[in-house]
């Protein structure tokens, strides 16, 4: 049977036809063994097949159309964070191009909080003396403002959570101008039943958030926890935690992006997985192991969110956090989730994307380069860019070959002319 008919042969035993087969009929394979096959069963199993969402039990707030972008505190600083090293970072978000690159939000996480007034709001602590101050300084920058709590009394590191005051809460918060709610579960299970409480407690915060009137994104932080990309976009989430805290090591990176392999289908413009924050740029990791950082999250349509100090940049972290061509890998409109294929210790991503093209990542798990040819068949017409060396590939004979680093990755973009 040939490819192509192999994989309409899958079509029809699934029941399931998707815009993915023109991509396919391409003839992809690798060193020689033909991919197709396996990939167009793999996709047409975890991309969209089958599956219809729950209906919403709130309505959709029409934001989030790609995954968010922008930067966040917690990586790099924890709790020391404040409100001048805030307005500090948002300089740099303008003065590095990190905002015309698409890095707009500037969240603030854990450890902001203060007491509750006589009335009981909510109030910062000594950290952040004026919110609606912070909140206009990043406004003015062309940024916007993000910012933290929990669905329980208290929050991870102990600070006051929104339990029993969502509705204030959320009214505060839309007061001080913010544009992105991080709602982080921790010791809500002492409040909520893990089994149901969970859906509860977050619809809870977006019923609240969506009677502001004032449009905010709404990210759900639950570690992943009940299945939640089953229900996340039916209780207003635009985006939801579907693995444990990421840290700056190879293999928690890897852990946490395979980890969430099974909830491709769940993704898509408005309702994105997300496996944590960017580690780039905080030393723990290799330059090519932040670039197979970066290009994994930009392959899953994952919110880009850097979680390094932005004020001090190497080249090297700039050139990957702003390259156009993975940006615009992760940005694209249709918002597919790559799966990947295991061949060996190699690992290769596909995403097919709105233009008819498709990104194609293949990552080098071994502990020594490897050099590999890629042979791409019956493309003519088509555009193929190496990524990380943002040139056209010349190929030869139908093929490319490149040698990929250790923990490295080789990143295609396939598109018509």
């Amino acid at each position: 049977m040939g490819q192509f008919a192999f994989a309409l042969a899958i079509q029809e035993a699934t029941g399931c036809t998707l815009p993915l087969m023109e991509p396919l009929k391409w003839g992809f394979s690798m060193q020689g063994k033909p991919f197709l096959p396996l990939v167009a069963g793999f996709m047409l199993l975890f991309m969209g097949c089958g599956y219809t969402p729950s209906p919403d039990k709130v309505p959709y707030n029409g934001l989030t159309k790609t995954p968010p972008m922008g930067w966040s505190s917690w990586n790099r600083f924890g709790t020391g964070i404040d409100d001048q090293t805030v307005r500090t970072i948002a300089d740099a978000m303008v003065s590095t191009g990190m905002r015309d690159a698409g890095y707009i939000y500037v969240n603030i996480d854990d450890s902001w909080q203060g007491a509750r007034d006589a009335q009981g709001n909510l109030m910062p602590n000594d950290k952040f003396p004026d919110m609606k101050a912070l909140a206009d300084y990043i406004h003015s920058k062309g940024l916007k403002f993000g910012i933290y709590s929990s669905p329980g009394k208290k929050t991870c590191e102990g600070y006051l959570g929104s339990y029993g005051h969502e509705t204030q809460d959320a009214n505060t918060f839309a007061s001080w101008g913010v544009d992105y709610l991080k709602y982080d579960w921790c010791y809500a299970g002492f409040e909520y039943n893990l089994f149901g409480g969970l859906q509860s407690a977050y619809l809870k915060m977006a019923s609240a958030l969506r009677a502001t009137g004032r449009p905010m994104v709404y990210s759900l932080c639950e570690y992943g926890r009940g299945g939640v990309q089953a229900w996340g976009a039916g209780v207003g989430g635009n985006l939801w935690r579907t693995t444990t805290d990421i840290n700056d090591s190879w293999d928690s990176m890897m852990t946490n992006i395979e980890s969430q392999v099974s909830t491709a289908p769940y993704a898509g413009p408005g309702h994105w997985n997300d496996p944590d924050m960017l580690e780039i740029g905080n030393g723990g990791m290799t330059e090519d192991e932040y670039r197979t950082h970066m290009s994994l999250w930009a392959l899953s349509a994952a919110p880009l969110l850097a979680g390094n100090d932005v004020r001090d940049m190497s080249a090297s972290t700039m050139g990957i956090l702003l390259n156009s061509d993975v940006i615009a890998i992760d940005q694209d409109p249709l918002g597919y989730q790559a799966s990947p294929v295991r061949n060996g210790v190699l690992e290769t991503w596909f995403k097919p994307l709105a233009d008819s093209g498709i990104a194609v990542g293949i990552v080098n798990r071994n502990s020594y380069p490897l050099r590999v040819t890629v042979n791409l068949h019956n493309l003519a017409g088509m555009n193929v860019r190496d990524v990380w060396k943002q040139s056209e590939v010349l190929l030869k004979n139908d093929a490319y070959s490149a040698t990929i680093p250790f923990h490295g990755t080789l990143l295609l973009k396939m598109s018509p002319n």
